[in-house]
């Protein structure tokens, strides 16, 4: 059997977080929609104490590699959609 495993970094920048209260709200309606529209695994990895900023890693598992990447992509875009968080850089690994 062929599978494959994409792992995305995203990181944020949350300019209207005025605390960690307000940074962690943000980030969990961020990860339950893209979660729950692309059936993937997210998490917040790294800068978890810092209010302005936000590093998540998505997972996503599949036999074909293109659309994985595709899928990835989409989240990407939507990643740059998204009105109180401003996305600077993204990262695609395949593992």
């Amino acid at each position: 059997m062929k599978t494959s495993l994409g792992l995305l970094h995203l990181e944020f920048h949350i300019l209207q977080a005025t605390s960690l209260k307000d940074k962690r709200r943000l980030v969990k309606s961020f990860k339950d929609r893209i979660a729950g529209r692309f059936n993937v695994s997210i998490a917040e990895v790294d800068a978890q104490d810092n209010r302005h900023r936000a590093i998540l890693a998505v997972a996503m598992v599949g036999s074909d590699p293109a659309y994985l990447a595709g899928a990835l992509q989409k989240i990407v875009n939507a990643a740059t959609m998204h009105r109180d968080m401003i996305l600077s850089a993204s990262e695609v690994e395949w593992l």
